[in-house]
């Protein structure tokens, strides 16, 4: 996907929370509700953290080249991890107020029907941004996963409060939204922190990247593997790889395009692929044949 591409459905992203935000916010006038207000304020933190994605390299960035290293990397990085904790803490801050106010002078409610409709529709479009995330890069991002979270404890507040005619429910689904933002918030300063230093791949994505170099054809072995996640969707792989002995430099270069193909088809994820060609090791002597014999090798079982 280009860099345009990605801006633009950033964009949209972004305009479809707020959208969300507003809605909520007119279904908690309209309901009464408190913990409408808290959704409203977790949909605003959702556009916050969609328009400083971690992997975005952001407006105006160039890319690196020859004497242009890639010194955004953790500069974005630092802006994300503010904007995005600052939007989720924030939004915890405002949660747990509301909550406490509502659970200490009571709240009036009103017609929940609007808000019904919202937060149906709000979870409709969240399940289906969940499910689009978890196919593009397997791994749920804290924000994405908490959204149909706060949209159930809302309705769970809206219902508790029309079946009861009481506030205390919909207090408590605001307290819980609170935690759920704090605890967003907690996880993505530690994400961040993660990519700022730096961290390898699991062990099992690596044996299947070292697994997929394999397939190759001409690439004999993986002497060395090295791996760097730098964000949620930009990992750096390095591997010293052993060629066929016969293969000639325009089969090694087209071996290598193959390689970074493979691996980028299969990890959606990786975006650097280097590969040094590096000779393997050799069968070293037998002992009592001489320098540089090695003899046969018996691979059936021993005679009398």
């Amino acid at each position: 996907m280009s860099e345009k591409s990605e801006s633009g459905g950033a964009v949209a992203a972004t305009v479809t929370h707020l959208g969300i935000a507003v809605a909520k916010a007119v279904g908690g006038v309209v309901s009464g509700s408190g913990a409408m207000f808290s959704e409203a304020a977790h949909s605003v933190a959702d556009a916050v953290a969609e328009l400083l994605p971690p992997s975005s390299p952001g407006p105006g960035a160039r890319p690196a080249g020859e004497g242009r290293p890639p010194r955004y990397g953790p500069e974005r990085r630092v802006r994300a991890l503010l904007a995005s904790v600052a939007a989720f803490a924030g939004g915890a801050v405002f949660a747990f107020s509301d909550g406490v106010r509502t659970l200490v002078q009571g709240e009036e409610p009103g017609d929940p029907t609007l808000s019904y409709a919202v937060l149906a529709v709000a979870l409709l479009l969240e399940g289906r941004s969940l499910l689009g995330a978890r196919r593009r890069t397997k791994a749920v991002p804290p924000e994405r996963a908490a959204a149909p979270i706060g949209l159930v404890l809302a309705a769970g507040g809206l219902l508790g409060a029309r079946l009861t005619g009481s506030g205390v429910y919909d207090g408590v689904a605001s307290l819980l939204i609170g935690a759920l933002l704090a605890a967003v918030a907690l996880e993505l300063g530690r994400s961040h922190a993660r990519y700022l230093t730096g961290s390898p791949l699991p062990a099992g994505m690596r044996a299947e990247v070292r697994e997929e170099l394999l397939t190759v054809p001409h690439i004999e072995g993986v002497l060395e593997l090295t791996t760097l996640v730098r964000g949620p969707d930009e990992v750096m792989v390095a591997a010293k790889v052993d060629f066929h002995d016969l293969a000639s430099a325009r089969q090694v270069a087209a071996a290598c395009e193959d390689a970074e193909d493979q691996l980028r088809e299969r990890f959606p994820e990786i975006r650097h692929v280097y590969l040094d060609p590096t000779p393997g090791p050799t069968p070293g002597p037998t002992p009592g044949l001489g320098p540089g014999r090695t003899g046969p090798v018996r691979t059936g079982p021993a005679g009398p």
